[in-house]
């Protein structure tokens, strides 16, 4: 007699007694700080973007994919020590915890851009497109930095270091 209980599950959804239990993040449960590039030389084939990564939710997500017209391909990156050397290497996602961040930066975690169209140069923004597992997608604003910037040096971490932040040293940069 398992019709029954179907029937019964069925009216509760259908009534909205029975919402699922489980959270998925929304777009409003991630947030993206000062989303960041350097500068390149003109003829340099590559670049990456760097930014926090927060998640206000009560479930993980992921980021998933990027893309922006500035370059042919995009890719999520890390560095890894593999035999005594950093290599530079392609990952599928990149974790946000629930509650938490990822911090995307130099050395680490990045978003990386294959087949520039063009040099990124300082002072200028340029949108980058980011899509979440479960948060949906968002266009963020990257600012290009002087070429050999680190976040370290641009206020110590979480913002700070040039103008347009909120008053709070947060740099938003459309994430919303």
């Amino acid at each position: 007699m398992i019709r029954k209980p179907l029937l019964v599950l069925a009216l509760a959804l259908s009534a909205g007694l029975g919402a699922p239990a489980i959270h998925i993040a929304a777009a409003d449960d991630i947030t993206v700080e000062h989303p960041w590039s350097r500068a390149t030389a003109a003829n340099a084939p590559n670049g990456a973007a760097f930014m926090v990564i927060h998640n206000a939710g009560t479930s993980p997500d992921r980021l998933v994919s990027a893309s922006t017209g500035r370059a042919e391909r995009v890719e999520l990156h890390t560095h890894r020590m593999e035999d005594g050397v950093m290599k530079m290497r392609q990952v599928e996602t990149i974790d946000i915890p629930a509650g938490g961040e990822a911090e995307l930066k130099p050395g680490g975690l990045h978003v990386m851009f294959f087949g520039l169209k063009g040099a990124l140069s300082e002072g200028e923004t340029f949108p980058l497109e980011l899509t979440f597992q479960n948060g949906g997608t968002r266009t963020v604003e990257v600012t290009v930095m002087k070429a050999g910037t680190r976040m370290a040096m641009m206020g110590g971490g979480h913002g700070g270091g040039h103008g347009g932040n909120d008053g709070e040293g947060k740099h938003t940069h459309g994430d919303k």
